[in-house]
């Protein structure tokens, strides 16, 4: 392909977008269809010569686009959201096109220095004190892998790098038995092992987790020779949105003189709403690792997660490895890759300088409390139906319900008859060992016509049971 041909099919496939996310409302959310279906459509073995671009295209729509889970459907309700507003889309466009590899200052300024100072804007956006810097990861699961591996360096007095984990003693992390699997695979990678990665449990509306419980297994563990490492509290959890009581886990992990993080991937973007704070955020300032997705909430095309840090040079310290062919000479400046797991970087901070310039925060905190609003509408509407009950109530966006009379299994026959139609997409969870139906709001163009075609479609389908 030359520069003219991309020219023509680049100006082809903005147009195919456009008129996608304009026709979207009309495609089931869901893929429908069957196991291994997409894979016997494609050849078994790669061409020997090229096709024409023409002939791609054609199969792009014939074979691809019916295994599609459309990510951007405004009535999309599953997990959370993988938002992709067209500010930042167009942002990644670009950073395709220019194609760097960020991984040094050098090897690019821009990408760099935006970083440090988009991080700046998210960190004022969110009421995070001065002092607090931050990179932009790949996913919340990196962040939470580099905040584990700097709990266990710290832990062990900074020889686990070097002398792997064999006679640092047996480390343990804490958190509430409410965490994302995310928790327990960072654990796993870090040599931790699933086993010292204690679940405390949970009480209260937000299933928060129990503090006191807590400081008692910290010390039960340092009296049977257990090496506490570090504790991760959470702020709107995947299943139901528990939320940690930050203040009273600071004051334990500060007694305890242990690290922190806080795994708020999907809610920390609800904080750019003031109001939200003291419920979800007051404490926040104690932590030394915070995450949140700007991928998730904020409308930044995936992926582009957020890790703040009060003082860096932990990470750092646990992640630095500097071959001679990445040493750079000259003024001291910031190299991003030091920061992280991986050493090859996207330039991910131009989509939220787009974002955030685009919809300025007023607009982003428009959509955010519009989604709170209607999750509380909604869910209000459906405790008030006879053929549903309200197992938790919204944090946030995010509520679950049940179909009263109904065990497990028709529960989730309920989600799946639910996806099967097509017009919603929801999932399930369990709270306190039930299953349960799982609504979040949060798709980026969703309006309360979507809301309202939601509630009829469960109703709907209820009465047909």
């Amino acid at each position: 392909m030359n520069w003219d041909e991309f020219e023509h099919w680049g100006q082809h496939i903005s147009s195919w977008a456009a008129d996608y996310h304009k026709d979207i409302r009309n495609r089931p959310v869901r893929a429908q269809t069957a196991k291994g279906e997409i894979a016997a459509a494609l050849p078994p073995a790669p061409p020997e010569t090229g096709e024409a671009m023409e002939t791609i295209m054609v199969d792009f729509e014939r074979i691809v686009m019916p295994g599609i889970t459309h990510w951007q459907h405004p009535r999309f309700f599953a997990y959370f959201p993988a938002n992709a507003a067209p500010p930042s889309m167009l942002a990644d466009m670009l950073i395709t096109t220019v194609a760097a590899q960020c991984m040094l200052w050098q090897t690019s300024p821009a990408a760099t220095e935006m970083e440090g100072v988009m991080v700046d804007w998210l960190r004022q956006a969110l009421g995070l004190p001065d002092g607090f810097a931050g990179v932009i990861q790949d996913s919340a699961s990196s962040a939470t892998l580099s905040a584990v591996l700097t709990m266990r360096e710290i832990a062990s007095g900074w020889r686990g790098n070097k002398e792997g984990m064999s006679g640092q003693g047996r480390m343990r992390i804490y958190c509430s038995e409410e965490v994302h699997s995310s928790i327990d695979r960072a654990c796993w990678v870090a040599g931790i092992g699933q086993d010292n990665l204690v679940k405390i449990g949970t009480g209260g509306p937000a299933r928060m987790m129990d503090t006191a419980a807590l400081a008692a297994r910290i010390a039960e563990d340092r009296a049977a020779g257990y090496v506490p490492a570090g504790i991760i509290a959470i702020t709107g959890g995947t299943g139901m949105g528990a939320s940690d009581t930050l203040a009273s886990v600071l004051e334990i992990a500060k007694a305890e003189g242990l690290y922190t993080h806080l795994d708020a991937a999907w809610a920390g973007a609800a904080m750019i709403c003031p109001e939200y704070r003291k419920e979800f955020w007051e404490g926040v300032e104690g932590f030394d690792s915070i995450v949140f997705n700007p991928h998730k909430w904020l409308g930044a095309q995936f992926d582009c997660s957020v890790q703040f840090l009060k003082d860096p040079q932990h990470q750092i310290n646990t992640l630095k490895i500097e071959p001679e062919y990445l040493r750079t000479g000259g003024d001291a400046v910031t190299n991003y890759s030091e920061w992280t797991i991986p050493l090859g970087r996207r330039f991910r901070a131009l989509k939220l300088w787009f974002l955030m310039r685009s919809y300025g925060l007023e607009g982003l905190r428009s959509r955010i409390r519009n989604h709170v609003n209607w999750a509380h509408k909604l869910a209000e509407r459906l405790d008030a139906h006879p053929r549903f009950e309200v197992v938790t109530q919204p944090i946030l966006s995010l509520f679950t319900f049940r179909l009263t009379g109904v065990d497990d299994a028709g529960q989730f026959a309920f989600v799946e008859r639910i996806n099967d139609d097509g017009r919603i997409y929801v999932t399930q969870t369990r709270v306190g060992g039930d299953m349960v139906v799982r609504f979040q709001i949060g798709q980026f163009d969703c309006t309360i016509d979507d809301i309202n075609t939601a509630y009829d479609v469960l109703c709907e389908l209820a009465e047909a049971l």
